[in-house]
């Protein structure tokens, strides 16, 4: 790979995990905690692209509250940034990519990953990129789409269309969050993938195709990256100019527009945690079924996933809960419901 110019990790870090409530806060989202590890979730993103050789530094965009924590995590993994976005407002993924394209520059190649994900197995991502770049080369932009194991109605699909290269197919379309018998028929049918929402291109290429599809966007970011104050590895995007910037994901800005778009199928242990029962399927369980972490005692318990950071939680004869204390705060909800964790959030704002 001596011809091969490095890639560029690009790291999402602007989420704020509120399906985790009352562990993930907006002051300390999912991504900077340590929930499947003993490193935090940024860390271990970080760490899959430690390579000198095939990999530069990560640029990381962010939220300015997080920047400290960041930058001292991302040391102690071994991955400083080279450079760290801080985002004045969130504005979806799309406007968060482009600020990172722009300061990539050129034709290197970004590697695009949501900072709060589980991928247990390393080296077939690494397989997947490596099946990607000759078609990033050309020019493709690429998406990695996830063996799915059930008919997730909460993920995007990616349907397959012909294979363009070994390993790799053009996108054939992509599938808004489905009903349960849509989601049904695509799992039997085979050729059909989650949308995790990872992503491999060109920083020339994404950027032409914002200019078309999106061209609003584009000279918003632009000229937030143009007024941007530079402190150190911090870059703080001009505010205004970023206000002006339409909010979108980069699914429906680029990529279900773009005419070279492939898709690499790739089963990898992906996980995006998006619930507190996504993390008791994870977690190493006891016996009993149950997953345990801080100052926890159960008897006669059974499946139950049970946190603390804090006061000890003690359970009796109990199945199927989640239990989770967090500073001054506990939730307790049956397994099968932790997705509901957002109405709670929405009532408390109210």
């Amino acid at each position: 790979m001596t011809d091969q110019p490095r890639i560029v990790p690009v790291i999402l870090s602007g989420g704020s995990g509120t399906r985790l409530w009352p562990m993930s806060r907006p002051e300390q989202p999912k991504q900077l905690l340590s929930l499947t590890a003993d490193e935090t979730m940024l860390q271990l993103t970080a760490r899959r692209t430690i390579d000198e050789a095939r990999f530069t530094p990560p640029i990381v965009v962010g939220n300015a509250a997080h920047a400290e924590a960041i930058e001292v995590q991302l040391q102690a993994a071994g991955a400083p940034p080279r450079a760290l976005i801080l985002e004045p407002a969130g504005r979806n993924t799309a406007p968060a990519i482009a600020l990172a394209a722009i300061e990539a520059g050129g034709a290197a190649p970004l590697l695009v990953m949501p900072s709060d994900h589980v991928i247990a197995d390393v080296a077939a991502f690494h397989a997947a990129i490596e099946r990607a770049l000759p078609l990033v080369n050309d020019g493709w932009l690429v998406t990695f789409g996830i063996a799915p194991d059930a008919p997730e109605t909460g993920y995007g699909w990616i349907a397959e269309g012909e294979e363009i290269a070994g390993g790799v197919h053009r996108v054939d379309r992509f599938v808004e969050k489905p009903p349960r018998d849509r989601a049904e028929a695509m799992l039997a049918a085979g050729g059909h993938y989650w949308n995790g929402g990872i992503f491999l291109f060109r920083a020339d290429m994404f950027l032409g195709a914002l200019s078309i599809h999106a061209p609003e966007m584009l000279v918003a970011c632009q000229a937030a990256m143009d007024g941007a104050a530079r402190d150190g590895c911090r870059i703080m995007p001009d505010a205004d100019a970023f206000a002006a910037s339409p909010a979108d994901s980069i699914d429906y800005a680029v990529m279900e527009k773009a005419d070279r778009v492939a898709v690499v199928p790739v089963d990898m242990g992906w996980s995006d945690v998006g619930s507190w029962d996504a993390l008791h399927a994870l977690s190493q369980l006891d016996g009993a079924g149950n997953a345990h972490a801080g100052q926890v005692l159960s008897i006669d318990t059974n499946n139950c996933l049970v946190r603390s950071d804090g006061p000890r939680i003690s359970l009796v004869g109990v199945s199927d809960l989640i239990v989770v204390a967090s500073g001054n705060d506990v939730l307790i909800a049956p397994r099968g419901r932790s997705q509901e964790v957002k109405k709670l959030i929405e009532a408390m704002k109210r």
